[in-house]
């Protein structure tokens, strides 16, 4: 069973968000902040059209899809400007989940098989107008692509009769009422376009309508019920939050039945406020909203503990964490968090950069610049495979230490940070 899902399309044109494919009429200066809105509004996932004319501003496109990327709370989708494998592997090192191939363009058709190859069938979608192209190269869709995306919308019932892989639907001059229709299709798996755009603030009203009518879509499916909890005096349960990345402990506040039930069906933490006696979807006033990773029940079923993506602060005092307030502390050797330990080193050297210290090695690099940087750290690269060669283990840490020191400070030159690192690790 496929699940169906509300895409919103932003459509880059000399670096603003457009109108459409063929109306470059500005609908928003930046294309980020439209991002985060649609986000907020819960897209399930984006689209990136980029429409960009030249290098130059193709280069722009990228540094804002890679922004977009870097705070989406859903996965992106990267497409537009495909001309040869380079361009697949800039959006999806961008941090795009899956790219897009043009199938009106004869380059992106043969270069089929070698992105799929390299990068992973399930990275790769075609678009496409006319059906017939689905017909001409059937094998090699159903064998390099995932998915794809139809661009006209009266091409439904053609493209499900030639082939039975899922996609998503574009459409720009639709009523709503008419989404039921398209979800029928058992190969759609999504819509997006203008459509969707224009009554974002709608997705929430439009999922309770499909699961009136058990279409299946992207949700939060719950294992426990609220009657199952254990509650307080009250009525309420205790949430403990909980940043998925870190694992750090942001706050602690209190969710009544209507909160549970809103916290799975936004996908965003909504407590209960018991000081104003109201509904509280955190981050509504604030935009520091908690999007849900994972809900998690304690063994006596009395306490929840939220694993969340935090935009900003978590308390209202603009602290990232609630808890602050130190009483006592015993001194005690802390394990060392090997990101933690990256995080605070490359906090040391990128501080450096902004307030230089007399005498420091790292401001002598800076000051060198970029290709005294690459020097030392070609020679550190050399030294550990050098130390490698001798019997003496140390020598190899030693020297691995030397080389990621040199790293993060050609992190901080070019203005990559840990987590871009790790995020792009984790997408391998």
């Amino acid at each position: 069973m496929i699940i169906k899902k509300f895409v919103p399309c932003i459509y880059l044109y000399h670096e603003h968000a457009v109108r459409n494919l063929t109306d470059t009429t500005i609908v928003d200066t930046d294309p980020v902040r439209l991002a985060d809105y649609y986000c907020e509004h819960n897209a399930d996932e984006l689209i990136v059209f980029d429409m960009s004319e030249g290098d130059a501003e193709h280069d722009a496109a990228l540094d804002i899809i890679k922004e977009i990327c870097t705070r989406a709370e859903v996965d992106v989708i990267g497409a537009g400007n495909v001309k040869r494998m380079e361009d697949i592997k800039k959006l999806l090192y961008a941090g795009c989940k899956k790219a897009v191939l043009d199938y009106e363009k004869e380059s992106n058709i043969e270069i089929t098989e070698e992105v799929s190859l390299k990068f992973g069938k399930d990275k790769i979608l075609i678009s496409y107008n006319d059906p017939s192209v689905l017909e001409l190269h059937k094998e090699k869709i159903e064998k390099y692509i995932s998915a794809m995306i139809l661009m006209n919308p009266h091409q439904i019932r053609e493209t499900q009769a030639i082939l039975s892989l899922p996609f998503f639907v574009q459409i720009n001059q639709v009523a709503l009422n008419k989404l039921l229709e398209i979800f029928a299709y058992e190969s759609v798996c999504g819509v997006t376009g203008n459509t969707i755009n224009d009554n974002v603030k709608e997705i929430v009203a439009l999922k309770d309508l499909c699961r009136e009518n058990d279409i299946p879509i992207e949700s939060f499916q719950a294992a426990y019920k609220w009657e199952d909890f254990k509650k307080n005096s009250d009525g309420m349960v205790p949430v403990i939050v909980q940043d998925y990345r870190t694992q750090e402990v942001l706050m602690m506040a209190y969710m009544n039945e209507e909160a549970y039930e809103q916290t799975l069906k936004l996908g965003k933490m909504t407590y209960y406020s018991r000081s104003r006696q109201e509904l509280w979807l955190k981050g509504l006033t604030s935009g520091h909203y908690q999007y849900v990773k994972e809900l998690v029940a304690d063994c006596d079923m009395d306490t929840i503990l939220a694993k969340v993506s935090q935009v900003g602060a978590a308390c209202h005092t603009g602290s990232r964490s609630c808890f602050f307030n130190e009483i006592t502390k015993k001194d005690y050797e802390e394990s060392n968090n090997p990101l933690q330990v990256f995080e605070e080193v490359f906090d040391v050297i990128k501080d450096r950069k902004v307030h230089p210290k007399e005498g420091s090695y790292t401001n002598y690099l800076f000051d060198k610049g970029i290709d005294k940087i690459l020097k030392k750290l070609g020679e550190e690269a050399t030294e550990i495979v050098i130390a490698a060669k001798n019997p003496n283990p140390n020598e190899v840490k030693y020297e691995i230490s030397d080389f990621l020191y040199h790293m993060m400070v050609l992190m901080a030159e070019k203005d990559v940070t840990w987590e871009e690192i790790t995020t792009e690790l984790a997408n391998r």
